[in-house]
């Protein structure tokens, strides 16, 4: 999990991730301002995760509002699941940021694009949210078992961050993006954050093996 040393007040204005470990596992989410999807997807996995060992999960904005708390909508939503976004604040996107990243996932294909341009040597570590749930589907369980040579999660999720990149495929243009709620009404906040949870869920279950 992470510390509130790494990440204060939740995000601390910057996603700068501690340096890439090879024990450890760094999940960057990524958005637009940082309020409303990559926040939820971020607490979310965290929360998920919590207690499975050294994964590190952070978020931050494309075009961040910095230091400003998650949108009134989706924190009405993580607090239903339990989870208190209180004290979190909007990061910007930066290189190092996505340097630090074992894994990148970008609401949509142009914030991966933009997570990518900061940092080239990033691309086969970067996926949009719905396409990296998609593609940990088809890995087969006996390839992430053997790739990662250990039942622990921080180990399952730094394979199968390798393993995803060999499925990539074109898929139909609106596929793996998430829609951005912002000032848009609660129907179309609770879509979104239905698909970022299952989306969540599903690499929650294989990180954990489950």
């Amino acid at each position: 999990m992470t510390s509130a040393t790494e990440r204060p007040g939740l995000n601390g204005g910057e996603a700068a991730p501690a340096d890439l470990r090879p024990d450890a596992v760094n999940v960057l989410m990524v958005c637009t301002g940082n309020i409303c999807r990559s926040p939820a997807a971020h607490l979310l996995l965290e929360a998920s995760l919590h207690g499975a060992g050294p994964i590190t999960v952070t978020s931050a904005g494309t075009m961040a509002l910095v230091g400003e708390p998650v949108f009134a909508p989706i924190e009405r939503l993580l607090r239903s699941r339990g989870i208190d976004p209180g004290g979190f604040g909007a990061s910007l996107l930066t290189e190092r940021g996505v340097r630090s990243a074992s894994l990148v996932l970008g609401m949509t294909r142009a914030h991966r694009g933009q997570a990518v341009s900061l940092s080239p040597a990033a691309v086969r570590r970067s996926f949009t949210l719905k396409e990296f749930a998609r593609l940990a589907g088809q890995v087969p369980s006996t390839a992430l078992t053997a790739l990662a040579g250990s039942a622990s999660p921080a180990a399952r999720l730094s394979a199968l961050t390798q393993l995803a990149g060999r499925y990539r495929a074109p898929v139909p243009d609106t596929d793996d993006d998430v829609d951005d709620p912002y000032r848009r009404g609660d129907e179309v906040n609770a879509r979104v954050f239905d698909e970022i949870e299952r989306a969540v869920a599903t690499i929650v279950s294989i990180t954990l093996g489950r």
